[in-house]
């Protein structure tokens, strides 16, 4: 790990600050990623800005037809959560599932959306909620947000303060998990919101991504049968030592046939 300068933000405008001084800061939210990527030398951020203190960007409420998570609400707090439980299950059942206790219990789901893993879970939620990402500068729903692996429509110097998700008529996740690391090799979020049916898929490319001919086929009728003969090119899927792409563009359908199932329990 090369050295760095370590601060702890009072406020979202003191961290605000900090990094519009430094343009290599970098903000600490969870660190479930930022921290091993800087033990391996991958990363080499001059200093960094820590959320943790800041308990205003902690918390979930109910406003009308939406449930708004704030930044720094870890994985195990939204699993726990009463409001989540009750709004969006499989929300709460997503984060519950997010790695091991300790990753659950140090990560957080705004750290997480700005990482933007290929493989993270909440990315899928996100876009599968049709989510809108709240910054200290703009709102971005979560279809402009996400990029390619690790790129986030988030500019320099902008904060995520908070996720707010339209609460959906029924929706679950559903995902085949590397054993090691209970990252996605890939997982399925399927929704039906006010919006319309949507599909988003994690882990099997680059980034977080929709399935439109799924999305059709479930908005005509919303059974495990409407998906199980659509299939995904497997031509941009990602492949490597865990799984080929035809075998993550086949469990794109599995996936999504479990998740519409558990969606309709």
């Amino acid at each position: 790990m090369y050295a760095f300068k370590y601060a702890k933000a009072k406020s979202v405008a003191d961290a605000a600050t900090s990094i519009a001084a430094d343009p290599d800061a970098k903000l600490l939210a969870g660190g479930q990623s930022l921290i091993a990527a800087m033990k391996l030398r991958l990363s080499q951020p001059s200093a960094l800005v820590d959320l943790g203190n800041i308990a205003d960007l902690r918390y979930t409420r109910i406003e009308g037809d939406t449930l708004v998570v704030g930044a720094m609400s870890t994985h195990a707090f939204v699993a726990a959560c009463a409001d989540v439980r009750k709004a969006i299950p499989a929300l709460a059942a997503l984060a519950g599932d997010i790695g091991d206790r300790q990753v659950r219990n140090m990560g957080t789901i705004g750290g997480s959306i700005a990482t933007n893993d290929p493989a993270a879970d909440y990315p899928a939620g996100c876009v599968g909620l049709g989510a809108t990402i709240i910054t200290t500068k703009r709102k971005i729903a979560a279809d402009d947000f996400f990029g390619s692996m690790y790129e986030t429509a988030l500019e320099p110097g902008e904060i995520i303060t908070a996720v707010s998700f339209p609460i959906p008529k029924r929706a679950a996740y559903i995902k085949f998990k590397n054993q090691a690391s209970r990252f996605a090799l890939v997982g399925v979020f399927v929704a039906e919101t006010p919006a319309g049916v949507r599909v988003a898929v994690t882990g099997a490319g680059p980034g977080v991504f929709r399935v439109a001919e799924m999305e059709k086929a479930l908005s005509a009728k919303f059974a495990p049968e409407s998906v199980a003969n659509i299939k995904v090119p497997a031509d941009n899927l990602n492949a490597d030592l865990h799984a080929q792409a035809d075998y993550r563009a086949h469990l794109v359908t599995v996936m999504a046939k479990r998740a519409v199932a558990k969606a309709s329990e």
